[in-house]
């Protein structure tokens, strides 16, 4: 059996990235190892989530990742974070300073609404029914 186990994210910067994924979104940091050079191996995963699946924190190493950072889906919501009281995570996650891009929806599908991480990557907070 196959499963994805990491998805790469380009950030700016590892320590800015760990606080706001680890503060404002909850998720855990799993692993922080130094690989030399400036570089580390930076995995957070969400609370609850699936064993081995998480986000690899990378620091943009040149000036075409550094352009991608905030961008990687072309502006699209490319990140869909599941949780099973969404009214909860969404009271802390606005405290916690995440900026909604709108009001909490009630879709056929479930409660959602469109946040944006501290680099402008869109994500889905869903509640599915």
């Amino acid at each position: 059996m196959s499963h994805i186990a990491l998805i790469t994210l380009v950030v700016r910067d590892y320590d800015e990235a760990i606080t706001f994924y680890t503060d404002a979104l909850g998720f855990e940091l799993t692993e922080d190892t130094d690989r030399g050079n400036g570089t580390r191996w930076v995995v957070v995963t969400p609370p609850g989530g699936a064993p081995g699946t998480g986000l690899l924190l990378a620091r943009a190493k040149d000036n075409a990742q550094a352009a991608a950072v905030g961008a990687q889906t072309g502006g699209r919501v490319g990140f869909f974070l599941h949780t099973g009281d969404f009214a909860a995570d969404h009271a802390r996650m606005s405290a916690a300073g995440v900026r909604f891009l709108e009001e909490p929806r009630h879709e056929t599908y479930g409660s959602v609404a469109v946040f944006e991480d501290l680099y402008g990557n869109r994500w889905d907070l869903l509640e599915p029914r």
